[in-house]
């Protein structure tokens, strides 16, 4: 494998950093795009929906929660579960209506449907013969 792709691999992987209160994580996130919505996919386990708060405004969405270390007081010998805050935040250069976005948590993915307004939805031009 060379170096360069083992890098862009790495870079890939869920990354941890320590800040002043603690650990922050930056969970997995896909996003793709279809006809007439974005989906947005994330791993996120042990998020509850009360610990997720997530908006959509000017084009940006933001996504920010709060996972609990599912054991308490254990000494661990090895650990790689994310727990603590984290925050993302995309810019969507898609013309969203924010008032139909929503989502769902089910077995830890989150899974966010961002619907295009009408304006940006392809449309087929209908030609007439004369």
């Amino acid at each position: 494998m060379n170096t360069e792709l083992a890098k862009q691999q790495n870079s890939n992987a869920a990354a941890v950093e320590r800040t002043r209160n603690g650990m922050t994580f930056s969970p997995r996130i896909d996003i793709c795009e279809k006809e007439d919505e974005l989906l947005l996919f994330a791993d996120m386990p042990g998020v509850t929906a009360e610990g997720l708060d997530i908006r959509f405004e000017n084009h940006e969405l933001t996504i920010h929660g709060h996972v609990e270390p599912r054991h308490k007081d254990v000494d661990y010998l090895y650990a790689e579960y994310g727990t603590g805050d984290f925050f993302r935040t995309f810019n969507i250069g898609e013309s969203i209506d924010a008032s139909r976005i929503s989502g769902e948590l089910r077995n830890g993915v989150l899974t966010l449907h961002l619907p295009k307004t009408e304006e940006v939805k392809p449309r087929r031009i209908e030609v007439r013969a004369s």
